[in-house]
Order: structure tokens, then sequence, then C-alpha cells
């Protein structure tokens, strides 16, 4: 395997992009809070800091996963500010994503009945606080907020998998928070599909061909992946789909792709109006699941276990097994119910396994590759401390 390194562009968009989306935050938290403007419905205002503090503590939630320590900026500055901001610790950066959180549910609770479907939601802010805590290994505190999301009652799982992936009737059931996509112009779009599809499939799998397939980043399943779902798993054909057709040397050849996220339903051109999952009910229960394991109540855990892998035909009977075959289980489930949701990485880093299954499957890793390079112009320009190993 080839590690990324200080100048890979894909780390250095999410960097700019995720500081962007802080300024963003500081900046919008400035407004409202040293405004002197009388809002004519105060639970608007609520809605709109808790959105904004939710949003906060995702963005540095995302980075502190990805780098480690992390320069935390809380309030709106220039450019020249930023240079003089090194990077805090990571317990740092996660206690500030628990504080935004908890100011997040504070204000969205206030907020229900100005609640609309696409915002930052008070159980998605509970959610994320449980993840947070599930990854700081606080699984007394995980237990207590999941079980608060799963007690509301505002949310469960739809019966038919590929539904929650169906761009004509978008989801928020199961959905807690995803990225809203539209197609109704570019910069609201996304393209998924055309780094997703078989690059010699032209448009019979976007149904799109006069929009060009970006074979350079495609995402493709690994044989490993096809090989882990069980046969008469019902999420397989929503997740991977498989195209047979010419390959590049003029031959025939079966390509199998990513196929949660589809083709323009109405639109012309390349402009895919499907959301990318955040958060899913799922998600919710296996991490209930994993934190009542961890807290040695694997008899209770495995009954949120099985409610997920009876929504995918996986009926067989998990009553017995030890804790670690069902953390073993656990690991296995989200890896096949959260595929291509960018879940995979962060599961096998948090649960201490990533370089025991990475290296299982030949790649060359060490433990300073479990977190991402600092992007070097970041180095350079904000004089930051790299990463060891990079």
């Amino acid at each position: 395997a080839v590690i990324a390194g200080s100048d890979n562009a894909s780390l250095e968009n999410f960097w700019n992009f995720s500081y962007k989306g802080i300024y963003n935050c500081n900046k919008t938290l400035n407004a409202i809070e040293g405004s002197a403007y009388t809002w004519t419905n105060e639970f608007l205002k609520d809605r709109s800091l808790g959105e904004v503090y939710f949003l906060r503590a995702l963005y540095y939630f995302e980075l502190g996963r990805q780098f480690g320590a992390v320069p935390l900026v809380l309030t709106e500055i220039n450019s020249q500010d930023a240079v003089n901001i090194k990077r805090s610790p990571i317990q740092d950066v996660y206690q500030q994503v628990v504080s935004d959180l908890t100011l997040a549910i504070d204000h969205l609770s206030k907020a229900n009945d100005v609640h609309e479907n696409g915002r930052a939601s008070l159980t998605a802010a509970q959610g994320l606080l449980g993840r947070v805590y599930l990854t700081q290994k606080d699984f007394s505190k995980a237990e207590a907020i999941l079980n608060t999301v799963i007690k509301s009652g505002k949310h469960g799982l739809l019966s038919n998998y590929a539904d929650v992936f169906n761009p004509s009737k978008k989801d928020y059931y199961e959905t807690l928070f995803s990225v809203q996509f539209s197609e109704s112009a570019a910069e609201l779009a996304n393209s998924f599909i055309f780094f997703n599809a078989p690059y010699t499939s032209k448009g019979e799998v976007t149904g799109r061909p006069n929009v060009a397939i970006q074979v350079n980043i495609a995402i493709k399943p690994t044989q490993n992946l096809i090989n882990s779902f069980n046969e008469n798993d019902l999420r397989f054909t929503t997740s991977i789909g498989k195209w047979t057709g010419s390959d590049e040397k003029g031959g025939t050849a079966d390509y199998f792709y990513c196929a949660k996220y589809k083709g323009p339903q109405t639109a012309i051109l390349g402009w895919s109006g499907d959301n990318f999952p955040i958060l899913r009910y799922s998600d919710i229960l296996l991490m209930y699941a994993e934190v009542l394991n961890e807290l040695n109540r694997t008899g209770e855990a495995i009954n949120f276990v099985k409610m997920v892998r009876d929504r995918a035909g996986l009926t067989e009977n998990l009553v017995g097994l030890s804790k670690v075959d069902l953390g073993l289980l656990i690991e296995k489930e989200r890896r096949l119910e959260f595929c291509f949701e960018n879940h995979r990485w962060f599961d096998l880093v948090r649960t201490g396994r990533a370089l025991e299954v990475m290296k299982a499957l030949g790649k060359d890793i060490k433990q300073e590759h479990l977190l991402a390079p600092i992007p070097g112009d970041q180095v350079l320009i904000n004089n930051l401390e790299q990463n060891p190993g990079y």
C-alpha cells in the first residue's frame, strides 16, 4: 500500500474545507451572539446556534480523528492571526467537541417546534456526542446518550435497506444527519457516481453517457469486501453493483463498483442529488451494542446487533456469543452496513485493530500511519509540527 504523504491533495482539501467551515461557524456565532437584533422567534435563534455548534463540533471531530492534534480556532480571526495558533493536544480538541455538542444539544432541545428536515437536529447532536464518547472510550457516557436517542422514538430502521439510498425519496427517519445535495444546480449537486462507475461503462451505469467518468479517483470494492458478504445479505446489491462489459484492452470483464450513490434522476448534466449519510440509526444501534459489550453487558448488546442483521436478512440466533466474538461480529457488521460511508478506517483505529487487520491484508503499515500527515503547506505557512513518520 502507498502511504499518503504531506503533499496529498485530498488531505490538503480536507484540511482547507474543514477550516473554511470552522471560519464560517465562528463568523456566524460572532454575528448571532454579538448582535442586538431581536428575533421574531427565539426558537429560530436557538436552532441557528445549535446548528452552528453542531457543525463546528463535527468539523473538529473529523479533523481530530484524521490528524490528531490540530489548531483550535474558536473566534473569527484573520489569516495573520491564524499563523500564531499552534496544534492543540487531541484531548483538548475532543474536549472542545464535547463542549460544542453540549451547547448544540441545549439549544436544539428548545427548537423542536421549528425543526426542518435536512438540518442538524437534537438527536443528531446526541448521536454524534455518543460517537465522540465511544471514540474516547468513555463507555458509560456513550451508553447514556445513545440510549437517549433510542428512547426518543424519533428514528428507526427502514424496512428496506435500499430505501436509505434512494434519492427520489430522501430519508430523514433512519438518517439522523447527512450532507444534503440537490440536482437543481452544479454547486448543490454531487458527482459520486461519476467516479464510482466502471470507467468503460460510459453511460450504462450513470445513465448519462454525455458526462465523463473520472477514472483516476475511482472507488472500488475490494475482493475481500465482496467475499465478506453472506450470500443471503440483502445489503449486497444495494452497496455493490456489477457491470459486465468491455475492458480497456477490447475484451470483456466483470466490474464491481460502489452502487450506493446514484446517477442524476432528472438533471441532464452530471448533477446527482443523493445525500451523503453522516449518522444513521443503524449506526446508533451498533454503537450502542459496542458500548454495552464493552461494559460487559454482552447479552443485552446482542439484541441491538440482531436488529441490524434481521433487516439485512441475516436471522441467525446470536445467543451465547462471547464478548470477544460479539466484538468481532460488530466490527464486521459495521463494515458491511456502512461500506463506502467513511467509517471502516476509524472503526479499526478506535478498536485498536487497524494494524492487525491491514497487515493481514498485506499492507505495509506502521503505528505512525494511524494518523494522516499534516498537509505540507500548513506545516510551512503556519509553522506546524508534522506528525511522526512523515
